[in-house]
């Protein structure tokens, strides 16, 4: 069976895993058994966005991620605690994290919004 047919509470193997996150999600990384994704900030009022962010689409859908957070950086760490493996859950969650956190405004097409300026002194986010 390939990820593909995965049902939402079927623990995927790591090469899954590995594969998945090569075509969907290619800045986050198997780690001991939990998918991971290290997000760099530009210092802790930044960092405390991201950690807000994150944790309000982890409460919304009800999957809590672990977090470690430092200065300049946040990891995220998805992994479905109640079957003690990566599932679906933890790919959704992962995708919609990394949706919200990684977009900028300025770069999408006929948008009104502009994204912050050029300048160190607005930037929160470094953009991979």
């Amino acid at each position: 069976m390939g990820w593909r047919e995965r049902k939402q509470e079927d623990v995927y193997t790591d090469e899954e895993i590995e594969a998945r996150l090569k075509e969907e999600l290619p800045h986050w990384y198997l780690e001991n058994g939990w998918i991971r994704r290290k997000y760099k900030t530009s210092g802790w009022k930044s960092t405390l966005m991201v950690v807000n962010t994150v944790g309000h689409l982890s409460e919304a859908a009800f999957h809590h991620p672990d977090l470690t957070v430092s200065y300049a950086f946040v990891i995220v760490k998805l992994v479905n605690h109640a079957v003690k493996g990566v599932t679906n859950k933890d790919f959704e969650l992962a995708r919609k994290i990394e949706e919200i956190i990684m977009w900028q405004p300025g770069k999408e097409e006929g948008s009104a919004l502009e994204g912050t300026p050029e300048d160190p002194r607005f930037k929160y986010i470094k953009y991979d």
